[in-house]
């Protein structure tokens, strides 16, 4: 049997080196910059060792995903647990009655979304679709590709108008939790790329974050990629007015 030649095994095994890490998934660390306590929530397939925690000013923490994975990320804020991680939050509230949101997600809360690829790159994202309430940044750490940053680092709940505004102004409503209809929630006959066109509210958002997501069809600048890589997730990052 020939003998391959070294520049070539080489890109063997850099290959199998890339494809065996894909396929363990990605850590993504999540890091609380605000100014007071947070807590991050997660909905995803398969559901993680954990899906709600808290984490104060300052601290970080380590979750891993495996390859394959797709969910979600959030901060939830104002909140108040007893003893027994029993109780509810002022935003991004994901309504399971508890710390851990066991499968239930949120409304007016921004989220970082992410699918990552087994063997293959990953997709992420940061969306305002479903509403805001606090700045957040994603960062691949390592990987392979275009693997940019991205993120809503402006506190939009400054700008939010007052038919948005939610919790008191502690988070800004999407045009369609806000008004539900199909137009603003890109259902129905405006169930398209074609139809569904962005909102003069997701057109607001998109000017203060144009890398986010503003509405459902808002792929073209707000959808990134790597291979590969860990995350780092970062709530009110240091850039934030916040």
């Amino acid at each position: 049997m020939a003998v391959p030649p070294p520049w070539k095994a080489i890109l063997i095994i850099a290959g199998a080196v890339i494809q065996a890490m894909g396929a363990l998934g990605s850590t993504f660390r999540v890091v609380n910059e605000c100014s007071e306590t947070i807590w991050p929530a997660i909905l995803g397939t398969p559901i993680l060792d954990t899906t709600g925690f808290s984490l104060g000013n300052g601290e970080s923490r380590a979750v891993v995903a495996p390859a394959g994975w797709s969910g979600r990320f959030w901060a939830r804020t104002g909140c108040r647990f007893d003893a027994s991680g029993m109780g509810s939050c002022a935003t991004g509230d994901c309504g399971s009655g508890e710390m851990e949101c066991r499968g239930a997600g949120a409304s007016a809360a921004t989220l970082a979304e992410f699918t990552l690829g087994s063997g293959s790159m990953d997709f992420y994202d940061v969306s305002l679709v479903d509403g805001y309430n606090l700045p957040v940044t994603v960062a691949p750490d390592g990987g392979s590709g275009q693997c940019g940053s991205t993120g809503c680092a402006e506190d939009l709940n400054l700008s939010c108008p007052s038919e948005l505004k939610a919790e008191g102004g502690g988070a800004c409503r999407s045009a369609c939790g806000a008004f539900g209809t199909e137009e603003y929630c890109c259902q129905g006959a405006y169930g398209s790329p074609a139809t569904c066109r962005p909102s003069a509210y997701a057109q607001l958002f998109k000017s203060a974050c144009p890398k986010s997501y503003s509405y459902a069809y808002d792929d073209a600048t707000s959808t990134f990629t790597c291979t590969a890589a860990d995350y780092v997730i970062t709530f009110c990052p240091s850039s934030s007015p916040r």
